[in-house]
């Protein structure tokens, strides 16, 4: 215990990055997985060659490449300067994207296809079919494997330690300078990861039974 409230000011600042690196990759990658997903749906074989090549390529490239991108060979590129914490949420909201835009797929190929014909046929356009018919029944279906996913992507936030952000993965290190057991400050970082996976898992839990599907 002594090592946690000794070292208070690491862990705050730990998780607090941790947490800024999660929620705004989230919304970003949802808000991109969706659109993707709609592209790899799209009647437009354009659209759709431009949202599998996005996904094969990111979602099978490691994402400490990734990130390594973003952290060294983003400022070489004579682009505007960003700070690392906003590399590394572009980095994950990109990479976890894929992921997204797949699982959504997923869900989009369980709305039975009468429904989409039957949009279609009474004037609605691609855009509004998706919008307004399936894509509302896709997201019901996919909470659990949507949720997975979010979960995957805060435990991937670990990875941004490697490129100087000062979240939940450097804690350990900085514990180490200061003379304290690296293995006790671990355990208080797993036990911290285990509440934030918990209440991600309570959420799911929420969604699902207030969206559950009539089967």
């Amino acid at each position: 215990m002594s090592t946690l409230l000794d070292n208070m000011d690491l862990f705050v600042t730990g998780f607090k990055n941790t947490l800024i690196l999660f929620f705004f990759s989230a919304i970003a990658a949802l808000i991109l997985g969706t659109i993707v997903g709609a592209m790899r749906v799209s009647p437009v074989p354009a659209a759709r060659a431009t949202g599998t090549l996005y996904v094969n390529v990111v979602r099978n490239t490691p994402l400490t490449l990734v990130l390594f991108f973003f952290a060294l060979g983003y400022p070489k590129l004579g682009l505007p300067p960003i700070d690392f914490i906003t590399a590394a949420i572009i980095g994950l909201s990109l990479y976890t994207a894929t992921y997204i835009a797949e699982t959504l797929r997923s869900g989009i190929n369980t709305v039975p296809l009468g429904q989409a014909e039957a949009a279609r046929a009474i004037g609605l356009t691609f855009g509004q079919t998706l919008t307004l018919v399936v894509l509302p029944q896709a997201f019901r279906s996919v909470i659990p494997p949507l949720f997975s996913v979010l979960i995957a992507l805060l435990k991937n936030t670990t990875v941004a330690a490697g490129f100087s952000v000062a979240e939940a993965g450097a804690i350990r290190a900085n514990l180490s300078e200061r003379g304290e057991p690296a293995l006790v400050g671990l355990l208080w970082v797993a036990l911290v990861f285990i509440v934030l996976v918990a209440g991600l898992s309570l959420l799911q839990r929420y969604f699902e039974n207030k969206w559950r599907v009539a089967r």
